[in-house]
């Protein structure tokens, strides 16, 4: 019953998705053919609203077929008028659904930064390039031996495609462990936290880079399921019980934005230890947050 279950709420997903993702194509294809800074501002924001509503009825959605308890702290005082970069801990693809129910309606939609290549899969890559998010063109070293003249151009192209986002804030998650968290991944990859990969500084760097000046505050978010990791397909089946979501507030200091991470070893390593010490913090807090779990006061549907 619990699968059959999933399999009606994931039809009910999809139909929710595909009521929502025609009139904002349709937007953003108005947005494209309207010239002018006031049009693109406008249907900007009304893609920016129809992925919220979309948001909205899937959290919905979510919240009638699980009976999930929340523990959210540090979302005081977020405005949907700033622009942030979310540095977040990934432990399942649930995490998405996590981040859009906790900061839906609080600050600007969320945005990621996508490989160039993946526009073209069918369906998500018209879906991501309509709600504009930021494509990424990065070089292999390989392909910089033999096309030296390259070098940087992927920089100057992940900064153009963030222009855009000068008309409207935007908020960007990097998750900065750049797969999903496993006990067998920890091992294999010989990372010294307990509860974390090692972080990789370059594409919060090349966020920065790219968006620094932009940016208003860093949010540090920390995500722990109590009871143990969830899936996708557990959420579908209901068996999502409970998640707890801490968000910390962190500046944008100068030195971030000026820096040049790719060219510079100083830099580089700068911004490794600055990121070490975020993960080091974020690694003692899920141990905490884990061990309290029990005395933590949980709530509804947020």
């Amino acid at each position: 019953m619990k699968n059959l279950k999933g399999i009606c709420i994931l039809f009910i997903i999809i139909v929710n998705t595909i009521m929502w993702f025609l009139p904002l194509v349709l937007f953003a294809l108005v947005r494209v053919i309207v010239p002018g800074v006031f049009f693109r501002q406008l249907f900007t924001k009304l893609s920016s609203q129809m992925a919220t509503l979309w948001i909205s009825c899937n959290s919905f959605i979510f919240s009638r077929s699980n009976q999930t308890k929340w523990d959210i702290q540090g979302v005081e005082q977020l405005s949907k008028k700033d622009w942030y970069l979310l540095l977040v801990n990934h432990l399942s693809w649930v995490d998405v659904i996590v981040l859009q129910t906790v900061f839906n309606k609080e600050i600007p939609f969320l945005k990621f930064f996508i490989k160039r290549e993946l526009i073209w899969l069918p369906f998500l890559g018209i879906a991501w390039w309509s709600l504009d998010m930021p494509f990424m063109q990065r070089y292999s070293k390989k392909y910089l031996e033999k096309y030296p003249t390259k070098r940087g151009q992927d920089i100057l192209a992940t900064k153009k495609a963030c222009r855009k986002f000068r008309d409207v804030p935007t908020s960007v998650i990097n998750f900065v462990e750049g797969t999903r968290f496993t006990k067998e991944k920890k091992v294999n990859s010989g990372s010294p936290y307990t509860s974390l990969l090692q972080p990789r500084a370059g594409g919060v760097a090349l966020a920065l880079d790219a968006m620094g000046d932009m940016f208003d505050k860093i949010l540090d978010v920390t995500i722990v399921y109590p009871k143990g990791v969830v899936s996708f397909w557990d959420l579908l089946c209901g068996r999502f019980s409970s998640v707890s979501v801490d968000v910390e507030k962190k500046p944008i200091e100068d030195w971030m934005i000026n820096s040049d991470y790719q060219n510079n070893s100083i830099d580089r390593k700068r911004f490794q230890l600055w990121l070490a010490e975020i993960w080091e913090s974020k690694d003692k807090k899920i141990i905490k947050m884990q061990q309290n779990h029990t005395t933590t006061k949980y709530h509804s549907f947020p």
